[in-house]
């Protein structure tokens, strides 16, 4: 071989495999800490007409060592059970021998609704395979401990799988959580095999339980696994479940003064436990991101009580979906992307962008402690909302965006 004249060329291919040689590490390093899932026992596999069918060998999951692995902590301070039999205790303990995914979430938080359709889509496939799936119902809100709340979520919902209430944060703490929602993928031994924040990577989850469920398989002596791969739900452009989260949309807006991570756009300002009467002068110039207030409210801890018998919000915001968690008395009529109107005594343009709690006349009725969907557009875009509060006694918590 000639050697080269220029240096260059060897000089830029070492340099070149040294970069792939640390990417490659990295790699390998990443995905063994957030996966700890042995692939190589069940890469033999075949796919026919929607079904994936693995071959595995207990050997090799045998070698596992799982040492290396955090104990899922047991369910503590559990103040009620859904969908349970006879609201019989559940304990981790005894799901032992199968998969168990715990699914942290709170029924008024958009971010844990969202992931709902994937979640109920493994419970079908994957009950019968050994999987259990628990829905750790940790609130928000104060309203969010009560039983009958959250059971009435359950049910709207269309959640089948089991749900436990930790109302007082003790199984949250347990695992040293911070976040809605959290996914902890838990095997057969109660070890936490893999652990996902928040929204996304849905696929990843589904390969991971695809894979716990085929070790299970094979400890217990079975020669292959067959998982059906076809989606059984379809998420819609159009519906409450759909975001895309490349986009960046206007953060959730808290309305009490506790909770709250910026100001509301009014010159008064929060003033905590006392009732201020709001306006919304003619010549205002609505910034983005900040909720505006008409009518006499009182500044309570997590939420705005209006208390006169009526009021206004108004709300300049990008996304494709706008949300309120509200409750109390009361209703309201929304006007989409028609601010001009905001500082009129009555909103006179008709409404676009219906979202799924509002009636074809644009209104809306409280029905209990929950989100509302008020808004759906068919792009990500800044829109604006005007809500037209009917009702002393409407609680008003936080604006939540998709």
């Amino acid at each position: 071989m000639k050697k080269s004249s220029s240096w260059f060329p060897f000089s830029f291919y070492l340099t070149t495999m040294f970069i792939l040689v640390i990417f490659f590490a990295i790699f390998i390093l990443v995905t063994s800490l957030t996966s700890n899932i042995n692939h190589t026992a069940i890469a033999d596999t075949t796919i026919d007409n929607h079904t994936v069918t693995m071959k595995i060998n207990k050997t090799q999951f045998q070698h596992i060592d799982k040492s290396q692995f955090k104990k899922a902590p047991e369910f503590a301070q559990i103040s009620g059970y859904i969908n349970i039999p006879n609201n019989n205790p559940l304990t981790l303990s005894s799901l032992k021998g199968k998969v168990v995914l715990v699914y942290i979430w709170t029924y008024t938080c958009i971010n844990s609704i969202r992931p709902m359709p994937y979640i109920d889509d493994w419970n079908q496939k994957y009950s019968n395979k050994g999987l259990v799936i628990v829905g750790l119902h940790s609130p928000e809100f104060t309203f969010e401990k009560n039983y009958t709340n959250v059971k009435a979520a359950v049910q709207r919902f269309g959640i089948s799988y089991p749900v436990i209430l930790d109302s007082d944060h003790g199984t949250w703490d347990a695992y040293g959580n911070q976040y809605w929602p959290r996914f902890y993928l838990i095997d057969t031994q109660g070890n936490i095999r893999y652990d996902h924040i928040g929204e996304g990577s849905y696929d990843q989850i589904e390969k991971a339980i695809q894979s716990l469920l085929a070790e299970r398989a094979a400890l217990m002596g079975e020669k292959e696994i067959s998982f059906k791969t076809k989606p059984t739900t379809v998420i819609k452009l159009g519906s409450l479940q759909y975001v895309d989260l490349s986009q960046s949309t206007t953060p959730e807006i808290y309305i009490g003064y506790d909770k709250a991570r910026a100001p509301i756009g009014n010159p008064e300002g929060f003033k905590p436990g006392q009732t201020i009467s709001y306006s919304i002068p003619s010549n205002t110039n609505f910034k983005p991101h900040i909720a505006y207030l008409q009518g006499n409210w009182k500044n309570n801890p997590d939420n705005m009580q209006l208390q006169s018998d009526t009021g206004r919000i108004v709300l300049t915001y990008y996304a494709k979906s706008v949300n309120i968690i509200a409750g109390g008395k009361g209703g309201g009529i929304v006007f989409n992307d028609e601010v001009e109107g905001a500082t009129a005594s009555t909103a006179k343009i008709p409404n676009k962008s219906l979202g799924e709690d509002l009636s074809p006349d644009h209104s809306f009725r409280i029905d209990g402690q929950r989100l509302y969907n008020l808004a759906i557009h068919n792009n990500y875009a800044a829109h604006s909302i005007v809500i037209d509060v009917k009702g002393k006694g409407f609680q008003f918590y936080t604006f939540t965006f998709g």
